[in-house]
């Protein structure tokens, strides 16, 4: 889509923006970047900025793999479009704004390696059966000082203090200025507050059209860390920062309406729909290759197990939070599902897609939902149990030829070289790779860029 790009330098002179900041999540969910000086954006923008292909196969650690053939190909162009409905200001860094941009390849065709291209991807079929993939974000995440040493601690070390605000679980008031930070972006943050492990927060965003919810989620991640880093304090997603405390979850509530906006997820009656129990069977039935999408490290699986309050089974319950898909109470236009197995490290563009992929799959071939679970369901033995490791979850998805299709087999074939390289790196280094506990490793590996 051409853009008339001097109205828009032009515009954003007047608002007194200098710089925009292009910035798109890679295959881990990590932001990648240039400025770009406003005085400049007709010409720089105008076929690009450019970036290297090899984006897309680079490791925490700064390896870069030879996934679709990039290394080997010579490490080629890739060209940014600036999205500028998703212009936003950062007031903590004044005449700065973010702008999402997409990938395309030089030849001008679309790059499915680019995560939200694949989200576009599969909003697209929805959009052909006249439905409209809604979706509400959840996520935790810690805020953590920095030791002398190099290295982390929590920021509080009193427990209990869930559902709490104020200089008691915000002694610095580095919480208190992320809101009003995050409040003047306009990204939909609404309230926030102490989670149930000392250092934890939760910080809630209203729900929206999907892609709109992921440029959302993930500007919100990039700029808690951003911002907090600025206090000389770390904000981490990571699923399990601490061996001996929760982790942080990625919550996915999600929904369909017509093209009009009227939820379909109900009957008028009080009960769930049609679509909605086919939603259900096309999580459950994924719900393997799915976790490797929604837990995407070594660290995630050390967060789930039974009686963690995460998911430990393949099954769905109304409003039962020991399920991995559950049912909340609402109804009418509230009526959603809420997938709960996500880790708050994973990247909100693959998160939502997976989930959406695996709906559709259960819409597309019209699955039965399985019976719901009651009580605490971590012993129903009538559901399967999730991998319980992140080899045998990607193997899972490996495996999976709908999500595959679905999808972009391209782009799940470098996410599985990114990740069994991570998992072959995990295993030589760390003693015991089969321990629970989280390992240095992990916080090397993770913890500050997730």
């Amino acid at each position: 889509m051409k853009q008339d790009l001097s109205a828009l330098r032009d515009d954003l002179k007047t608002r007194g923006i200098d710089v925009l900041r292009f910035v798109y999540a890679d295959i881990l969910g990590l932001p990648r970047s240039k400025d770009v000086l406003v005085s400049q954006l007709d010409k720089a923008a105008h076929n690009g900025p450019a970036f290297c292909q090899g984006v897309w196969v680079t490791t925490t650690r700064g390896g870069v793999l030879d996934g679709d053939n990039i290394a080997s190909d010579g490490l080629q162009d890739m060209v940014s479009q600036l999205d500028a409905s998703t212009i936003t200001e950062m007031p903590w860094e004044p005449g700065v704004a973010y702008v999402i941009a997409d990938a395309f390849n030089p030849d001008e065709t679309e790059n499915m390696l680019s995560p939200r291209t694949v989200l576009r991807k599969v909003i697209d079929e929805y959009n052909k059966l006249g439905l409209q993939p809604v979706v509400g974000p959840e996520l935790e995440f810690y805020i953590a000082d920095r030791t002398p040493e190099g290295g982390y601690k929590r920021s509080l070390s009193q427990t209990g203090r869930v559902y709490t605000t104020g200089a008691m679980v915000d002694p610095r008031g580095t919480f208190l200025h992320l809101m009003r930070m995050l409040d003047q972006m306009n990204i939909g943050v609404f309230a926030g507050n102490h989670e149930f492990s000392p250092g934890q927060y939760e910080i809630n965003l209203w729900h929206s059209e999907a892609l709109d919810a992921a440029d959302r989620t993930f500007l919100f991640k990039t700029a808690i860390k951003d911002i907090v880093a600025r206090t000389d304090q770390h904000a981490t997603f990571l699923g399990k920062p601490w061996s001996d405390e929760g982790g942080s979850g990625f919550h996915l509530h999600f929904s369909v309406t017509d093209l009009n906006g009227v939820n379909l997820m109900h009957d008028g009656a009080g009960q769930l729909s049609k679509v909605a129990k086919q939603m259900i069977a096309g999580v459950t039935a994924n719900a393997n290759g799915l976790t490797a999408l929604t837990n995407p490290t070594v660290n995630a699986f050390k967060r789930l197990g039974p009686d963690t309050l995460a998911p430990y089974r393949a099954n769905w319950g109304f409003d039962n939070r020991s399920c991995m898909v559950r049912v909340p109470p609402e109804r009418g236009q509230g009526t959603r599902l809420e997938v709960r197995v996500g880790d708050a490290a994973a990247n909100p563009y693959l998160v939502i897609a997976g989930v959406l992929a695996a709906a559709l799959d259960g819409i597309k071939k019209d699955l039965e939902a399985p019976a719901d679970a009651v009580g605490m369901a971590y012993d129903n033995e009538g559901a399967a149990i999730l991998p319980v490791t992140f080899t045998e979850a990607l193997d899972a998805l490996e495996a999976n030829s709908d999500l595959h299709e679905h999808l972009a087999k391209q782009m799940v074939d470098v996410f599985l070289v990114l990740k069994r390289d991570e998992i072959a790196r995990y295993e030589a280094e760390v003693e015991d790779p089969s321990t629970r506990d989280v390992t240095q490793w992990e916080i090397d590996e993770y913890f500050a860029d997730y």
